[in-house]
């Protein structure tokens, strides 16, 4: 049971009577160029949701029979906010709260997220990610029928006991993997209304003191890992907010938000004015594209109240991070050196799978040698 996060002992969890005992878990491999191979269902139990339910004008509490938790209101970024020196991170926002629409008919009781890159849920990749990066703390944004992400974080005594029984020590592992790796935090989002809005939602979770907090989208994973401690290292030096970017060629920018570049602080940062989103090759202000990774000051939560929604009453990040460039926040972008795979579509994700699977020592040497016949017959 969550008794408080750290550094705040305002903090207060009331568990309902209304948690339902079970969640499906399910686990589907998909296959290169042969498409999806048959998906296997496996029972996991868990006793827990940790449910935060914000309440305020600009975003008004939930309804509903949900677990409650009550945290000291956090204050708005003052005096020295924001400027060179404050990089410290606790805090990850993970927004989760999506349908999952291309994975139908798996997301119906499989959340995307536990959908597993080889063996491990993209969730746990994440966890991991932020984890290494220094954070102590999860906040995974959770719609009302996807709160059994937060069983994968669960310590499952029976299935450990029965595989230590058994001496299978490398599944218990793998089991265990998240036992003390995060404090995994789930904050509901009740109706879906923008990426800006459920960024807003995790701001009683931050403590009175940070200043600053990472989102990482759970679609995209940025790799090799180890962009968000570059990002923090500009925060240090900058100050403000920073942003990760990729470089492509001019003729793909139409498919992404692309950074109007302001100035350059090196080879690989740069400080920007704004962003288009999916702009003409020929309007496009740059080849620098926007990915899912972002290290956000805590005005952010002011500038998003001040946000007015766009298409679809959705309030985004991006027009927030505008409204605050106009205003003088520093923003700058880290542009990295590697690639990304995109988990939100079944193309991507059969890509990362493969990408995993081939840097395996278990199931590389055969991936590569049946990947290597398979497409010789196709040729």
């Amino acid at each position: 049971m969550l008794t408080g996060y750290p550094g705040n002992d305002a903090a207060e969890v009331v568990l309902g009577s209304g948690v339902q005992g079970f969640t499906a878990f399910g686990r589907k491999v998909f296959a290169c160029c042969a498409g999806a191979l048959a998906s296997a269902g496996l029972g996991r139990k868990w006793r827990h949701k940790d449910i935060l339910k914000r309440g305020s004008t600009a975003y008004p509490a939930p309804t509903g029979t949900m677990q409650r938790m009550t945290v000291n209101p956090s204050t708005s970024a003052a005096g020295n906010a924001g400027q060179p020196g404050q990089s410290g991170l606790r805090t990850v926002v993970v927004p989760a709260a999506g349908l999952g629409t291309r994975f139908l008919p798996a997301t119906k009781t499989v959340p995307k997220e536990l959908l597993p890159v080889v063996d491990t849920p993209g969730i746990e990749l994440i966890a991991k990610e932020a984890a290494d990066a220094g954070a102590e703390r999860l906040a995974i944004i959770t719609a009302p029928k996807k709160t059994g992400i937060m069983g994968h974080f669960d310590t499952d005594e029976e299935l450990e006991s029965t595989l230590e029984g058994r001496g299978k020590e490398e599944q218990l592992n793998k089991v265990r993997a998240t036992d003390g790796l995060i404090k995994a935090v789930a904050v509901e989002q009740e109706k879906p209304l923008g990426l800006g809005h459920a960024i807003g939602l995790a701001e009683e979770v931050l403590d009175d003191d940070e200043q600053c907090f990472a989102v990482m989208l759970p679609d995209d994973l940025v790799l090799p890992f180890g962009v968000m401690e570059k990002m923090l290292k500009v925060r240090e030096k900058f100050g403000g907010s920073v942003l990760c970017a990729f470089e492509v060629p001019r003729e793909e920018v139409y498919n992404y938000g692309v950074f109007d570049v302001e100035t350059s602080e090196g080879k690989d940062v740069k400080r920007i004015n704004g962003m288009v989103e999916k702009p003409d090759v020929e309007d496009a202000p740059s080849n620098f594209v926007a990915t899912g990774r972002y290290l956000l000051d805590r005005a952010v939560f002011d500038a998003l109240k001040r946000t007015k929604p766009g298409k679809g009453g959705e309030i985004q990040i991006t027009d927030a991070i505008e409204l605050m460039i106009t205003e003088g926040h520093p923003v700058h972008i880290v542009i990295h050196d590697g690639q990304r795979h995109d988990l939100g579509n079944p193309g991507g994700y059969i890509r990362a799978c493969v990408d995993f699977a081939l840097q395996d020592d278990t199931y590389g040497p055969s991936l590569r040698g049946w990947l290597s016949k398979r497409l010789d017959e196709e040729s």
